[in-house]
């Protein structure tokens, strides 16, 4: 992707590690945002070294994560359901970017084979704890090998996303399923808290996406997209974090309502604070 003729469509901090500010360029054309700069590969783990990147553990310290982990117990179930309503014949399941299992426990429970890809070792562990197997990459996967094929907000982490969404191509089966998770930066929470919106979370975000930059990148490619369907939780967890952020503290009631209003403007313009992307490889 050529962003040598970008706009800077705002300016971001990274307020839950480092502090340190970052700009967002904007493709117009593709309507895809890109942080710059980048760190190096080497050196962006650094900027996930933090206890409160719920993703990489199970801990229920705060309210905050106690209402978060019982509200991924719906979402996990939602998650099983909305595979299994665009894949009924369980095979093979693989979920890029795993965390802590969750997912896939769940999956492997309900008949599903599955296997996962996490880079990071903590996470990992836990997962492995709950009986997911891992592979080491993408690279060690063998052609048309998965039925389902699952990245919930991940792939605004992934440094070269036209590389991913050929590797994603080359290991899912003809008729198998893609399904990608990512916010979306065009969502009314999203303009209400500008530089202080939580899912612009750079620099570990690198891409921020519309509806817009997935159909096209993936298009592109020869994959098309079929589906897209709203994240409504994310609303509120997004604000809660924003106010927090913008604040100093969670104001849980306006938090709570801010998220709310951003799902009910979404209902009548679908720019929902997340949305999840259901693709599959296009018929010639």
């Amino acid at each position: 992707m050529d962003f040598s003729n970008a706009t800077t469509y705002i300016k971001v901090k990274d307020h839950s590690v480092s502090g340190e500010e970052f700009e967002l360029l904007l493709d117009a054309d593709l309507e895809l945002l890109k942080t710059h700069p980048q760190p190096a590969p080497g050196k962006l783990g650094r900027y996930y070294e933090s206890d409160d990147y719920i993703s990489h553990t199970d801990g229920k310290r705060s309210l905050f994560e106690k209402i978060y982990h019982t509200v991924k117990q719906k979402a996990l179930r939602d998650k099983i359901k909305l595979i299994q309503n665009f894949q009924p014949q369980k095979g093979k399941l693989l979920d890029i970017g795993a965390g802590t299992g969750d997912l896939l426990a769940v999956a492997k429970a309900n008949g599903w084979d599955i296997a996962g890809i996490e880079p990071n070792d903590k996470a990992k562990k836990i997962a492995e704890s709950k009986g997911v197997v891992f592979m080491e990459g993408l690279e060690a996967i063998a052609d048309e090998s998965y039925d389902v094929i699952t990245m919930w907000h991940v792939l605004e982490h992934v440094p070269d996303v036209d590389a991913q969404i050929s590797e994603l191509k080359r290991i899912i089966k003809p008729d198998g399923v893609i399904i990608i998770a990512v916010p979306n930066y065009r969502s009314y929470d999203a303009q209400y808290y500008g530089e202080f919106w939580a899912a612009y979370d750079v620099p570990r975000h690198l891409w921020h996406f519309s509806k817009t930059a997935i159909e096209k990148l993936f298009a592109r490619q020869g994959i098309k997209l079929i589906k897209v369907l709203p994240m409504k939780f994310d609303s509120f967890y997004v604000s809660l974090l924003s106010e927090k952020y913008k604040n100093g503290k969670m104001n849980f009631v306006k938090g709570f309502l801010t998220g709310w209003k951003s799902n009910r403007k979404a209902s009548r313009n679908m720019e929902y604070s997340s949305h999840i992307y259901v693709m599959k490889i296009a018929k010639n």
